[in-house]
């Protein structure tokens, strides 16, 4: 493999270990360029489709309303027989048939008046809708207030969609009010693009399921991948620990080139048992080791037979930043599901943040905390965590979010007005 820089062949990593690291969004492009999404696509009714990104352009088949209705609740009228109508001198109409009427089989014909719900077909003659409290029916005969316009209190053909109306393009993720859209013009099928797939491998011959003894550690980082592929759009596949031995990661990761990524975690540095970026590096080819991010430096990214290899750090919290960073935007581009950025809350910090120069620091923080005076002007306080090694979890589960100080800052000094990033949402 030559170096993510030049055409020269790099020193052996184990020995050269992090002195190049590569930046964080030059990285992630060099992993996104290297892969094609794919076009696996399926036919869903509606119910199913949520969340789901389209693969067709959807237009509606008919027009909503396909029919005049009114607006109000009234009564139906032709506009120019209550010109003149006020409070101080009603406008006298007839009442169809003698009675209110719910049907447009009523015909509003000159100086006449039909009662109309919200919602109801326009009966047929009537171009107005006179409201009710507007008017007072005493016996067969209608008084009205207020004289109404041609066209006013009534809600015309394709007031919601006209027929041929474009909807959706290929890529929008459904969202329940585009279900609702969708089935109120008729269409109760969809083509969608597949669920990407996702085999995630946690790795470490030091990781148990529970019951840890001296020198093990409950794993972790596979179930939590996992989730978050499924909150992503993908369909995860959890597997079982692979020890660190060459022969048995280099299995798992070809029995996996079925999916559409492939993640690992733990073994993605340069020790004696971080074999996972040789192992990607023989069956393919590893494009970066080594980001200028913290924490996490250590991640890896790789291709094999066009299969994306995700090689995320073994400590928890450094897996999770570089699962947001790196998973996320790959199986968002491989399923061809929108790349949202994260919501975020302007906060002022009430400490200081260091950083080093050069590298994208990710701060974890907690808003409003109880412990610091709120700013005069009412805006949140975000307070970093008091522990913020790569390997407490609880640091990360325990916060709102983080911030993310870019590389050419040296911190964030407190009082500072910043970003704070609600990273574990859903879209």
């Amino acid at each position: 493999m030559t170096s993510p820089d030049t055409d020269e062949s790099p020193p052996d990593r184990k020995s050269a270990g992090f002195k190049d690291r590569t930046r964080l969004a030059a990285a992630r492009e060099r992993l996104l360029s290297a892969v094609t999404p794919h076009e696996r696509t399926e036919r869903l009714s509606l119910v199913p489709a949520d969340r789901r990104a389209l693969a067709e352009t959807v237009t509606s088949p008919t027009a909503v309303p396909d029919y005049e209705r009114a607006a109000m609740d009234g009564w139906a009228v032709r506009a120019r027989d209550t010109f003149g109508s006020s409070d101080r001198s009603p406008g006298l109409l007839r009442v169809a048939d003698g009675e209110p009427q719910t049907s447009p089989e009523t015909a509003v014909g000159p100086d006449s008046a039909v009662r109309v719900h919200t919602g109801s077909e326009l009966p047929e003659g009537a171009d107005a809708v006179v409201m009710i409290e507007h008017a007072d029916q005493v016996g067969s005969d209608l008084e009205v207030f207020d004289a109404v316009t041609e066209g006013e209190n009534v809600a015309p053909v394709g007031e919601d969609v006209s027929e041929g109306q474009q909807l959706f393009e290929p890529g929008h993720r459904l969202r329940p009010s585009d279900l609702g859209l969708l089935k109120s013009v008729g269409i109760d099928r969809v083509t969608t693009y597949e669920r990407p797939t996702v085999g995630v491998i946690p790795t470490g011959e030091e990781l148990v399921q529970e019951d840890p003894g001296p020198g093990e550690v409950i794993e972790t980082n596979g179930l939590t991948v996992s989730k978050l592929v499924e909150r992503w759009g993908g369909l995860p596949t959890y597997r079982n620990v692979v020890t660190d031995d060459e022969a048995a990661l280099r299995a798992a990761i070809q029995r996996d080139l079925t999916k559409d990524v492939v993640v690992t975690t733990g073994g993605s540095s340069v020790g004696e048992r971080d074999l996972i970026p040789e192992v990607v590096d023989e069956l393919g080819e590893v494009l970066v080791h080594g980001v200028a991010l913290k924490p996490g430096h250590p991640v890896a990214l790789g291709v094999v037979e066009e299969t994306p290899v995700v090689m995320l750090p073994g400590y928890p919290v450094a897996a999770i930043i570089n699962a947001v960073q790196f998973l996320r935007p790959v199986l968002k581009h491989v399923g061809h599901l929108p790349d949202d950025a994260p919501p975020t809350t302007e906060a002022v910090l009430s400490r200081k943040i260091p950083s080093e120069p050069g590298v994208r620091t990710f701060a974890r923080v907690k808003l409003g905390d109880d412990d610091v005076d709120e700013t005069d002007d009412d805006r949140e306080t975000a307070t970093p965590t008091r522990a913020s090694g790569s390997g407490v979890l609880s640091s990360v589960a325990l916060a709102d979010g983080w911030v993310a100080v870019p590389e050419e800052r040296e911190g964030f000094d407190g009082g500072e007005t910043v970003s704070v990033e609600h990273w574990e949402w859903s879209a």
